[in-house]
């Protein structure tokens, strides 16, 4: 098959953005003809990725993927505006400068998140008769509206009917609806989506990156070999939870414990802050690390912690750390519900804590504490094999595919 994909984001981004890259070069493996169309790569910093200069639009070809990247406003900082206008601006450049790289195809994956991702869906869809396959991973408008609007207010609403709309456009054009998380399945099903297009796929982690290895950095770092290390590497935002997590390791009292956070985000100078008004001397800040060196550090920690505000919108959240962290091998802290405690419940491989429990963290820090480094290692190993039955690569590429193979019937029998 001659495929596309559609995404705002794309290597070499690091992180979630880098994983359209991991499917679009499984799909070349398969066999088939692969063309990107993005943006200029400036995730996670908003600063363009070196070796670029914005400008129209730019060719080229990685790893026998035709990429073509168009011109957008790049920023990442906390500025409502000035994000609005990054995700528009892509919209905008991808109708304006990108579509003919997708002239021809059988059919497109659709990274639904931004949803102006929808302006050059719809012109692709209706102008050039390409079936898609949305995969939703993040649930709009919520993710948008979740900190924004009180949700009482008159504002709220007429935001949320639009938005609604909007994604409503864009399933109806949809040949299937793919998801990442269980608990989303029901919300889009109760929005209107027909249950003939909704299909769970979860994501996979970049296992070239996220994989077992013995290379880690304690040595570098100056940690002690019989150091338990709980590791957070993300962003630093209001999302995460980590105000509890740095409390919880000030009130730990196993002299072991050593608390890595990597990263950078809107809340690291106050999370900085917060350690040391705490007198939490267990936690260090490593800032944010070049993805080269991720192997490294998923190797160093013995447990890696995801932590999601309460919400009701975090019950069907499945951050991308979870993947990286089963990939990596390494068993889990998570102090949210929903979906992602569910799986670590179901894989046995590590500990859950309400969010926001102060005394629930403690408690499972302590417990892992008293575990030791050899069984969190086993549960570890557990996390691995939960990841390679249920999250990996091979796995989602090959639902995809199967997506698109359906779908590009849909296009034959239109012609």
């Amino acid at each position: 098959m001659r495929v596309g994909l559609l995404t705002q984001w794309y290597d070499p981004e690091p992180g979630p953005a880098a994983l359209p890259g991991v499917l679009a070069r499984g799909l070349v493996a398969r066999g088939h003809e692969v063309r990107v169309l993005t943006g200029f790569p400036n995730y996670p910093t908003g600063v363009v990725s070196p070796g670029y200069t914005i400008r129209r639009r730019r060719d080229e070809k990685r790893d026998g993927v035709l990429v073509r990247r168009v011109a957008l406003y790049p920023n990442h900082d906390a500025s409502a505006v000035r994000r609005l206008a990054n995700y528009a601006s892509f919209g905008a450049s991808a109708v304006a400068s990108g579509l003919g790289v997708l002239r021809g195809l059988d059919a497109c994956w659709v990274n639904y998140s931004p949803i102006t991702v929808a302006w050059p869906m719809w012109a692709a869809r209706f102008g050039l008769r390409i079936p898609q396959v949305v995969h939703v991973l993040d649930l709009w408008p919520d993710t948008l509206l979740a900190g924004g609007f009180a949700k009482d207010s008159r504002l709220y609403r007429v935001a949320e009917s639009g938005l609604r709309a909007w994604c409503q456009g864009m399933y109806r054009a949809a040949s299937s609806v793919a998801f990442i998380s269980p608990g989303v399945g029901p919300v889009l099903a109760r929005r209107g989506v027909p249950e003939g297009k909704l299909h769970y796929v979860p994501m996979w982690a970049d296992e070239t990156v996220f994989r077992p290895s013995g290379d880690d950095l304690r040595a570098e770092l100056d940690i002690p070999e019989h150091a338990i290390v709980l590791l957070y590497a993300g962003a630093l935002g209001q999302a995460q939870g980590l105000s509890t997590l740095i409390n919880a390791c000030a009130r730990v009292t196993d002299r072991r414990l050593l608390c890595l956070i990597a990263g950078s985000g809107i809340c690291e100078g106050s999370l900085r802050s917060q350690a040391e008004t705490a007198g939490a001397t267990n936690v260090r800040f490593l800032g944010r690390l070049p993805q080269e060196r991720m192997t490294s550090l998923m190797a160093t920690g013995d447990l890696n912690y995801v932590g999601l505000r309460q919400h009701w919108l975090s019950g069907c959240t499945m951050p991308s750390k979870t993947q990286a962290a089963f990939a990596a091998g390494r068993a889990l802290l998570v102090a949210a519900e929903g979906d992602v405690a569910s799986v670590v419940r179901e894989s046995q491989a590590g500990f859950t804590a309400a969010p926001g429990d102060l005394d629930a963290v403690v408690a499972a820090i302590t417990s892992a504490c008293d575990l030791g480094r050899a069984g969190l290692h086993a549960m570890g190993r557990r996390a691995r094999d939960y990841y390679q039955r249920t999250f990996s690569a091979s796995t989602g590429i090959a639902r995809i595919e199967s997506l698109l193979e359906r779908a590009a019937e849909t296009r034959r029998r239109e012609c």
